[in-house]
C-alpha cells in the first residue's frame, strides 16, 4: 500500500464511483440552481460559487485542463477547490460518463507529488477518504500520533459518518476496521482496546443529557484519571467511547467544577503518558476539535522539514466541517495564523490547494 493513493493499484481498491458517492444523498450541499440546496456547515472554509456550474461543465472543463502538453494545475484547482462533497461527487459521476475514466485516475495520471496527494484525498468521497487513512494508520510504524488518525475518524464526526467509513473500509479491504485495529499489531493494551471501542461504537446522536449520571461518572474519570493513574481504565473506555457527545461535554463539565482543571488540563500535565496522550485527544476530538487539528497543523509545521500528510489531512478533513473554528483557534494558541505559517512552509500548486482550503483571513 502505497501513500496518499499514488498509485493505481491503491485506486483500484476503492468502490466503484457511481456506488462511492451515494454516500453523498445526505452530505450538506449547495445548490447549481439553488433550488432544494442545502448550505455548508457555517465553519467551513471553503468558499462556493452559487450557482455553480453543472457537473457536466465542470467534467469539461476538468477535461480541458488535463488535455494536450501540460496540466492547467489551476483550472483544476478553481474548480474542484470551490465545490462541496456532493458536488464533487456529481462531477466524478458526469466525468467518467463522458470521457469512460475515472475522475480520480486522470487525477493520478497528471498531477505529482504533494499536489497529487492533497488533490486526490480532496476528490474522494469523505468516508472512502477516511477508510483510506485509517487503513494506512494501521500499518505505519514509527510513533503512536498514527493513533490520531484512527481517533479522528471516530471521535471528531457524527456517528453516521463512522458507520459510512466502516461500511467503505470493509468495501475496499474486504475486512472490518474494527477487526483490523484489533488485530494490530502496532498498538498493545490497554490502548488496543481503546481504539477498538472509539471505531466500534455507535453514539447516540441525541441532545438529551442526564446530569446525574454526568456527576456519578466525573467521579469515576477522576477516580482513573487523577487518583489511580490509570488514564485508559476500563471505566475511561466505557465512558468516552459510549457517552454521547453532549452527555460527555456536561460529564466533562462536571469534571472542571468538582476538582478544579479540565480533565484535557490534567491529562496534558502528564506529558510522559502515551495513553494520557491519547485519551486528551480522544476528548479534544469529541467536544473540541479544533483544538486538536490547530495542534495537528501546528505540529506538521514546526520543526525541522514538514509533515504534509498531517498538514494534508488536517486541512482536507475538516474543510468543509469546522476549519473556520481551527483557524480560530490556531490564531489564539499560537499567535500566528494557519494561512501564514502554511504560505511558510509549502510551495507551488501544493500550497495553492491548501490556501484555497483554507480560505479567507
Amino acid at each position: 500500500m502505497c501513500g496518499w493513493c499514488c498509485c493505481l493499484e491503491c485506486i483500484h481498491n476503492i468502490p466503484p464511483l457511481n456506488l462511492l458517492f451515494l454516500h453523498f444523498s445526505s452530505a450538506p450541499r449547495t445548490g447549481r440552481d439553488g433550488e432544494g440546496a442545502r448550505t455548508l456547515s457555517p465553519m467551513a472554509s471553503i468558499s462556493v460559487p452559487d450557482p455553480a456550474p453543472s457537473p457536466t461543465e465542470d467534467a469539461e472543463n476538468i477535461r480541458k485542463a488535463v488535455q494536450g502538453w501540460g496540466t492547467d494545475e489551476n483550472a483544476l484547482i478553481e474548480i474542484l477547490g470551490h465545490r462541496t462533497a456532493a458536488q464533487r461527487a456529481e462531477i466524478a459521476v458526469a466525468y467518467e460518463g463522458l470521457y469512460d475514466k475515472p475522475l480520480l485516475r486522470t487525477l493520478q495520471d497528471e498531477l505529482s507529488s504533494h499536489f497529487k496527494g492533497a488533490m486526490t484525498l480532496w476528490t474522494m468521497d469523505p468516508a472512502a477518504r477516511d477508510a483510506k487513512l485509517a487503513y494506512k494508520a494501521l500499518r505505519k510504524k514509527g510513533g503512536d500520533r498514527h493513533a490520531w488518525v484512527l481517533i479522528e475518524v471516530a471521535c471528531a464526526s457524527s456517528p453516521d459518518h463512522l458507520v459510512a467509513v466502516r461500511k467503505a473500509y470493509c468495501s475496499a479491504y474486504d475486512s472490518s476496521l474494527e477487526e483490523d485495529v484489533a488485530a494490530c499489531p502496532l498498538y498493545k493494551e490497554p490502548l488496543k482496546q481503546f481504539l477498538v471501542r472509539l471505531v466500534s461504537s455507535y453514539r447516540d446522536g441525541g441532545d438529551h443529557v442526564d446530569g446525574e449520571l454526568a456527576r456519578a461518572e466525573a467521579a469515576e474519570l477522576h477516580g482513573a484519571v487523577a487518583a489511580k493513574k490509570q488514564p485508559l481504565h476500563g471505566d475511561v473506555v466505557r465512558i468516552v467511547s459510549s457517552r454521547s457527545k453532549p452527555q460527555l461535554k456536561a460529564t466533562f463539565q462536571h469534571y472542571k467544577r468538582e476538582h478544579g482543571k479540565a480533565i484535557d488540563e490534567v491529562l496534558e500535565g502528564n506529558r510522559n503518558d502515551k495513553l494520557s496522550a491519547m485519551l486528551k485527544t480522544a476528548v479534544w476530538c469529541l467536544t473540541s476539535p479544533e483544538k486538536h487539528f490547530a495542534e495537528v497543523i501546528r505540529s506538521s509545521i514546526i520543526g525541522l522539514g514538514t509533515d504534509e500528510e498531517s498538514l494534508t489531512r488536517a486541512i482536507v478533513s475538516r474543510a468543509e466541517v469546522d476549519l473556520k473554528k481551527v483557524k480560530e483557534e490556531y490564531k489564539v494558541r499560537y499567535k500566528t495564523t494557519v494561512t501564514k505559517d502554511v504560505v511558510g512552509d509549502t510551495s507551488g500548486y501544493y500550497q495553492g490547494i491548501l490556501l484555497t482550503l483554507i480560505g479567507a483571513e
